[in-house]
């Protein structure tokens, strides 16, 4: 068993890695779905290589069981990938990581609807906190309607929260023991999925291969999808439920500030707020 130090040091690099993956879209300059794609092939690649180092065998008769709920999860997963890629395509990486941590305020809403999970009314009052978040964040307040590629980007992070959340619905209905078996069975889907779509719906003869667009690439899927799932599912277990998701906030925080210290993107008092709301009733929802 692994000492809680080292648990919880494990979680932190999972979740600063995470916070990253905005950053580095920007520095890819091909298609979202062929981004999402390599992310999906690579990243099963490495987990399916740390199987066979750990010599662990998947339990394939639970997978069995549970193959068209994690079609499903994997479909919603990889597009959800697709998504949020292009929200950093048209808006800043600040306004559509937050618009994406919506994605706890539509898993209480989810939970409800589909599970018939009551909603407190800490859990109601947090889910409106959220949204009027999302106005500040929005910029509405401040400059009015924001332009047709703002209003793009805040659309795509909102659909990318949508996808995530029902990808978090869905794990609930599956009962893999293994958090791991799931995580590589839905990456390979992922990428068994968008396959077909990526070819029908891209030219491959247009996309530019130069060399740092394929280290990133790689980067991407190693470095932002193989080790911290790895890392994640291995230390997550071994701490309480509250502390994972204290920890898992570092993800936003960490990529509102590199973008500012990268990319240079300025952050206004009601962005700076709107995040607070959006983060603070997330947070406070999640202990409830």
């Amino acid at each position: 068993m692994k000492s809680k130090r080292s648990s919880i040091s494990g979680l932190l690099l999972a979740t600063v890695i995470f916070g990253t993956i905005g950053i580095i879209r920007r520095y890819i300059d091909m298609p979202s779905s062929f981004i999402a794609l390599c992310r999906a092939v690579i990243g099963t690649a490495f987990l399916a290589l740390v199987l066979m180092l750990t010599k662990r065998r998947p339990g394939f008769s639970e997978i069995r069981e549970n193959l068209p709920l994690l079609v499903l999860s994997s479909m919603s997963l990889g597009f959800n990938w697709i998504i949020l890629f292009e929200a950093y395509n048209y808006t800043t990486v600040t306004t559509a990581t937050l618009c994406y941590y919506m994605a706890p305020s539509l898993i209480v809403l989810g939970s409800h609807f589909f599970f018939r999970e009551r909603i407190t009314p800490k859990k109601g009052i947090c889910v409106l906190v959220a949204l009027a978040g999302m106005v500040l964040v929005s910029g509405i307040i401040k400059t009015g309607i924001p332009s047709l590629a703002e209003l793009k980007g805040i659309l795509f992070g909102l659909g990318g929260a949508v996808l995530y959340a029902t990808t978090v619905l869905l794990n609930k209905k599956i009962s893999l023991r293994s958090p791991f078996d799931r995580t590589i069975i839905q990456l390979g889907l992922a990428a068994v999925i968008l396959l077909p779509y990526t070819f029908l719906t891209e030219d491959f003869g247009s996309i530019t291969f130069t060399t740092s667009a394929v280290v990133l690439l790689i980067v991407a899927g190693i470095v932002h999808t193989g080790i911290p799932y790895a890392l994640y599912f291995s230390t997550a277990k071994e701490l309480p439920s509250q502390t994972v998701a204290l920890l898992s906030y570092l993800d936003p925080i960490v990529a509102i500030a590199l973008s500012a210290l990268i990319l240079h993107e300025a952050i206004g008092i009601f962005e700076i707020f709107g995040a607070v709301l959006i983060l603070g009733a997330a947070y406070i929802s999640e202990k409830s």
